[in-house]
């Protein structure tokens, strides 16, 4: 089949199903994009892109708009208040090894949007808005669904990348086995001088009581702060939680800041049973969920888009098998449940769950990574795991 008789929907319009639009569509490939909300979800979300993540951004054209907008991160710190302590590891390491030695902090609304707009550039490209998946029928050779208005759209493909709550994944009557943390995680954007107090771009806070994670997101001093709760607290209370904690954890004297928007999540750790029903295939969080700690989440979700486009272009071509994608299913289930996942679990623990021996061992490892550059290369080339190895840059 050639590349532009074919057509592919994506369920979805958030930043794994908007990216995998734009790879499927510079490939040549018609590509329909469904997404029930009728505007980019603001709220705060997925905000940190680790520096191989970048690689994937700059192969599919929207690396140069997303660091206009966002902020260059060339680090990360970790913090210890119960103790003062501090440790500041470089991403200097990874210089001349890699393309791009730095992470990105961007909020995933305003990657979307610039998503958008080079789909907008795209003639092969269209985005329907206010309209979502509501039913999925499949044959031998096509896929269609039913939308919200019940109107229907046939493609030769779907991807569904309509997150946790994924009505393709149900529609396909998948499991998605895992569990729920007891934790509610509150995602905070306030306005706060954090690096006058010592803080770097990234941090973790490792902590007994304060345990969050603290991130700059653009250059007017918006940072986010997520801090976890108990899940039994009543969300009706949230906003005068949310003055507690950050009255308890802000750094100084003063401790006057600006809210300027709040989400509370429900996390898991999830996988449906397969990534692969047919001619639909899952991405993303639709596929898979975790806690945020890490950047697990969306890093896992863009590597999925990396292999997904490289193998379903490659069927459409004719160069590659149908079996090429369950490769791709097989091979993105086993990197998020054998990397991503644990790694996420590791990291929540750390940061969230205040357990003294833990902490005092990982700033031990820390410590030592900070003062051996070869340590600290090793250290932030570790996130590529989550890659497949025919695309990964540093060895």
């Amino acid at each position: 089949m050639a590349a532009d008789s074919a057509h592919v929907i994506v369920a979805g319009g958030g930043p794994v199903g908007l990216l995998a639009a734009l790879g499927l569509a510079r490939c040549g490939i018609r590509v329909t994009v469904v997404e029930r909300e009728t505007e980019l979800n603001d709220s705060p979300r997925a905000a940190v892109y680790h520096w191989c993540v970048v690689e994937v951004l700059d192969a599919l054209g929207v690396r140069e708009d997303a660091e206009a907008e966002g902020v260059i991160v060339r680090g990360n710190t970790f913090h210890r208040p119960s103790t003062g302590e501090s440790v500041q590891i470089s991403q200097r390491a990874l210089e001349g090894v890699v393309p791009f030695p730095y992470n990105l902090n961007l909020g995933q609304d305003r990657l979307g949007r610039i998503c958008l707009e080079h789909l907008e550039r795209l003639p092969n490209a269209t985005v329907l808005r206010g309209t979502g998946v509501s039913e999925v029928r499949q044959d031998a050779d096509t896929v269609t669904v039913v939308l919200d208005d019940g109107s229907e759209l046939t493609g030769d493909w779907l991807v569904g990348a309509d997150g946790g709550r994924s009505t393709v994944r149900k529609a396909l009557g998948l499991d998605f086995p895992g569990m729920t943390w007891g934790d509610r995680f509150v995602a905070t954007n306030i306005r706060f001088d954090f690096e006058a107090y010592g803080y770097g771009r990234a941090n973790m806070v490792m902590d007994e009581e304060l345990g969050c994670i603290v991130a700059l997101l653009d250059r007017e001093g918006l940072w986010r702060v997520t801090f976890a709760e108990s899940d039994d607290l009543p969300e009706s209370g949230l906003p005068e939680r949310i003055d507690a904690f950050l009255q308890r954890f802000l750094p100084g004297d003063e401790k006057r800041y600006e809210l300027v928007q709040y989400s509370p999540h429900h996390m898991h750790q999830r996988a449906a049973e397969r990534f692969r029903v047919g001619r639909v295939l899952l991405a993303g969080d639709a596929a898979h969920l975790t806690n945020p700690t890490g950047a697990m989440g969306l890093t896992t979700g863009v590597f999925d888009v990396e292999l997904l486009v490289d193998r379903l272009a490659a069927v459409i071509a004719g160069d590659a098998s149908p079996d090429a994608l369950d490769d791709y299913a097989e091979r993105r289930r086993a990197a998020f449940l054998e990397n991503a996942s644990p790694t996420a679990i590791r990291f929540k623990h750390l940061v969230y769950d205040g357990v003294k021996a833990d902490i005092d061992e990982a700033f031990e490892l820390y410590l030592r990574v900070e003062a051996d550059p070869v340590a600290s290369r090793e250290f932030f080339l570790g996130v590529e795991s989550l890659r497949e190895p025919e695309f990964r840059s540093a060895s």
